[in-house]
């Protein structure tokens, strides 16, 4: 029996490149409130109403006051009259010449003072008719420690781009524009099954019960963790038998619903595996060969949504669907270098190559694949990479210890000391 020639392997950046290409955004704008938008892409740009800080304020505890009151012939000796007092939240009045105001941090700058003195670097005064004053023991720059109007943000300005992933620290910027709700992009939705009849649910048979060959199904918990991590909504159809028909029903119910249909083995050429002629057969189907260790294997295409005519391409007609490898680590790792740049494109955010830190190599590595290599590695105290001594794609525990990827060049030596790129799991995620 002559079987087909392998299909030669392309790059991990050609794979990116064809995914996004055939990636649709999402359409659907939700507006939500902001308290509830953490991780939500935006999908306007907020423009500031206003001036942020909308007045000249303090950024210390301590004295406004005129500099020119300071430069004088007591010089520092001058004890200033303290004429005012200005707390966060309540406008003084204009500076006299002469004296100075007790102001607190966040408080409105008098109208006539050019600089603020911290506490520390004051000495409260009595004056002998009664009267409060303060003495300055260091001459302050002009402007100091005053936060200027507009100094954060200018009205009009665009803050924060459509398509920008709402940080904790954005949705404080947002909160500083008087925005309660915000307009973000759809999350997408993510249906998740298993195919195999070796895999066993963890709960459903104690180890001592388990028959000869099956496994526990590892894949469908890190795949649906990672899906949540992303703020995908994700639905779990289970474990599919290993029967064509059954494979074809799963897909057309998951395509009814979801922009992204996503598995983890069972795509090859084996008598056992149904998924692949299951979705030519609902769909559109490519199966790659990507250089990249662990992860060679993927398969991209999408399923028809029930009712929709055959040629027909795109979000409405039907959902994507990704098939990943079967090993744990493979599919981990596929995840996050191809997976997760997909539903970064389906809700509109821009998809840029993860930056790397060049740290120095804790490791000798000098047997190196041909294929682009993605080792588990974290660092250590000093910021050295170490690696987790078995890099084999089954080894589970290798992906857990690890806090991210050394990024090994096909064919490439790595001698301990040589700068290595590194990316952390969270610049992936």
């Amino acid at each position: 029996m002559n079987r087909p020639a392998p299909k030669p392997l392309i790059s991990l950046d050609e794979a990116l490149a064809r995914l996004l290409a055939q990636t649709p955004r999402l359409a659907g704008v939700e507006t939500v409130d902001s308290f509830e938008a953490l991780g939500r892409v935006l999908a306007e740009d907020l423009v500031a109403p206003l001036d942020v800080p909308g007045m000249d304020n303090s950024a210390m505890d301590g004295y406004a006051l005129r500099r020119a009151d300071l430069l004088g012939p007591e010089g520092l000796a001058r004890a200033l009259p303290v004429g005012q007092r200005v707390a966060a939240g309540h406008p003084g009045g204009p500076l006299a010449e002469g004296t100075a105001a007790r102001l607190f941090t966040g408080a409105e700058i008098p109208p006539g003072a050019d600089a603020v003195v911290p506490q520390e670097q004051a000495e409260a005064l009595t004056l002998p008719d009664g009267r409060a004053a303060v003495r300055i023991t260091v001459l302050p720059e002009p402007e100091a420690w005053i936060r200027r109007r507009g100094d954060d943000v200018r009205q009009g300005a665009t803050v924060l781009a459509t398509g920008t992933r709402l940080s904790a620290q954005a949705l404080g910027l947002a909160a500083s524009l008087g925005r309660a709700t915000v307009q973000v992009r759809r999350r997408p939705r993510v249906a998740l099954f298993s195919t195999g009849d070796e895999l066993v649910m963890p709960g459903s048979l104690p180890p001592e019960q388990l028959p000869r060959g099956a496994i526990y199904n590892s894949n469908r918990h890190t795949l649906r963790g990672l899906l949540q991590a992303a703020g995908a909504e994700v639905t779990d159809l289970g474990i599919v038998p290993d029967r064509r028909e059954a494979t074809r029903e799963a897909l057309r119910a998951a395509a009814e619903a979801h922009d992204l249909i996503l598995t983890s083995g069972g795509v090859s050429v084996g008598e056992e595996d149904h998924l692949k002629p299951a979705v030519e057969a609902e769909g559109r189907l490519d199966l790659w060969q990507v250089a990249m260790k662990p992860g060679k294997p993927l398969a991209f295409g999408a399923v028809r949504r029930p009712g929709a005519p055959g040629e027909a391409r795109g979000a409405a007609a039907e959902a994507l669907f990704m098939g990943l490898p079967g090993n744990p680590v493979s599919s981990f790792v596929t995840f996050l270098l191809a997976v997760r740049p997909v539903l970064r494109a389906l809700e509109g955010e821009p998809v840029h190559a993860p930056r790397a830190l060049q740290v120095p190599a804790a490791f000798d590595w000098p047997h190196p694949d041909r294929r682009r290599e993605f080792l588990r590695a974290r660092l250590d105290a000093a910021g050295q990479a170490h690696i987790y001594p078995k890099q084999s794609s089954a080894v589970l525990t290798s992906a857990v210890w690890a806090e991210g990827l050394i990024d090994v060049a096909a064919g490439q030596v790595i001698r301990a000391g040589d700068p290595v790129p590194y990316l952390p799991y969270a610049a992936l995620l």
